[in-house]
């Protein structure tokens, strides 16, 4: 398990403690198993991005959020060196935390890369109504919002308030990198 992976497992353990939710309510509320739960809490497995997803919905925060490490302020610069970077074992997606969400701001910026292939899905978004910019730096990707399907190219942008399941489908031979910056409402 890599650092990100032992705070992130601390930042799910916080954020259900400061709700008063047992494990069993957690798996109650985000569908994910009290078994997996506790093992992602003590830091023995890495969550994928699907049960990040779902635990955001549980939770009622932002993936930024989730994230956050409970940072509740942070310096005006964040060096490179110092952005969180998490692996979704199951997909290869890596998730750079370039600006996370913190007291004072309402948006949020991440890098991701996604695999030539590979799919990321989220069933429903954590909150109604979340403001995303998605800027596609490298390679080509389907990024599908309900039932609405978007092909987008390196430089394109897609902007949209985020209410239905999503997906993201690196479609081309290179992996599909891009900066998704999200406001909260």
């Amino acid at each position: 398990m890599t650092d990100t992976d032992e705070q992130l497992g601390r930042r799910i353990a916080e954020l259900r403690k400061s709700r008063n939710w047992n494990l069993d309510l957690l798996a109650e509320k985000s569908g994910i198993s009290r078994a997996t739960l506790s093992r992602i809490e003590r830091g023995d497995t890495s969550p994928t991005a699907a049960s990040l997803g779902q635990l955001a919905r549980a939770f009622q925060i932002t993936m930024a959020e989730v994230f956050g490490f409970g940072a509740p302020v942070l310096d005006a610069k964040i060096a490179r060196s110092e952005q969180p970077v998490w692996q979704d074992p199951e997909t290869g997606f890596l998730r750079r935390t370039v600006s996370p969400a913190c007291s004072g701001f309402r948006g949020s910026v991440v890098e991701g890369e996604l695999p030539p292939g590979k799919i990321i899905s989220y069933a429903v978004p954590p909150l109604p109504d979340l403001e995303h910019h998605l800027v596609l730096l490298q390679g080509t990707m389907t990024m599908t919002i309900g039932d609405e399907r978007h092909e987008l190219t390196a430089g394109d942008c897609l902007r949209f308030r985020l209410n239905a399941p999503n997906s993201y489908h690196a479609t081309g031979a290179e992996p599909a990198r891009y900066l998704l910056t999200v406001v909260t409402p």
